[in-house]
């Protein structure tokens, strides 16, 4: 079982972003490996959008097996639409410009939002923008970096901190208002982690959410608890990750 990372929005390099979780399940003989976001510039040549996500993220499915798909805020609605398609070898009529998906045994979503059939996640939030993203004429958006520590990683170490920062970028808008054609979440088990002193994402929205998922669970920590403490992560993940000597 191999468990499969999706970062947020406006930052690059997913593979840093989950290192210290990864670390934590490389511990106990759990592999892992984070999906690089297109509209996030992370894949040279591939189209800057929604679709071209989740088209990444089934590709990385398909070359694992079975696996624990676990999405990040944003990274939440792209494993959503990701997991929604049909398992390889099952009828994928409906899947639309990207391939069937390999074998997602469990969803997990962190901080994240739970979007169904026709939703996007611009449907899910308040209504306006929040306030600390910052939305360009060319398109794209990212988060103010003035409010970074504050409100995202309030709980983090420096080396955390300064890591996040410099990881950040811009993102194309257009994948806050993609609706999600498939949604994972109604076909197979998942678990909504709360991120209780989130100062982002509301710890009440995020309980709304959650109550989509097969089972909750909530966190003490802030927004980015891959960075914070990661060994409650890793603990959350292994309840639904089979050890490698389990069937």
């Amino acid at each position: 079982m191999t468990v499969v990372f999706v970062h947020g929005a406006c930052v690059r390099d997913g593979e840093w972003w989950w290192s210290r979780v990864a670390a934590a399940l490389r511990a106990d003989g759990m592999d892992s490996v984070a999906v690089r976001l297109p509209s996030c510039g992370e894949v040279p040549g591939a189209a800057a959008d929604f679709a071209a996500d989740v088209a990444e993220t089934r590709r990385v499915l398909r070359e694992v097996g079975p696996a624990v798909l676990v999405g990040h805020s944003y990274g939440g609605v792209v494993a959503t639409e990701a997991a929604g398609a049909p398992k390889t070898g099952e009828p994928a009529e409906t899947v639309g410009r990207s391939e069937a998906v390999g074998d997602v045994r469990h969803l997990v979503y962190v901080s994240s939002f739970l979007p169904d059939v026709g939703q996007s996640l611009a449907d899910l939030g308040p209504g306006e923008p929040a306030p600390y993203l910052d939305f360009s004429p060319d398109g794209t958006f990212g988060v103010r970096r003035d409010s970074v520590r504050e409100l995202f990683l309030q709980d983090c170490d420096e080396q955390a901190v300064e890591g996040a920062v410099a990881r950040l970028t811009r993102q194309a808008a257009a994948v806050l208002t993609a609706p999600v054609q498939h949604a994972g979440w109604r076909h197979r088990p998942s678990t909504a982690i709360v991120c209780a002193e989130d100062r982002a994402t509301p710890p009440a929205l995020q309980r709304a959410q959650a109550a989509r998922a097969t089972r909750v669970v909530e966190l003490p920590t802030g927004h980015h608890p891959m960075l914070s403490h990661p060994h409650l992560l890793a603990a959350a993940l292994r309840d639904v990750a089979p050890r490698p000597h389990q069937p």
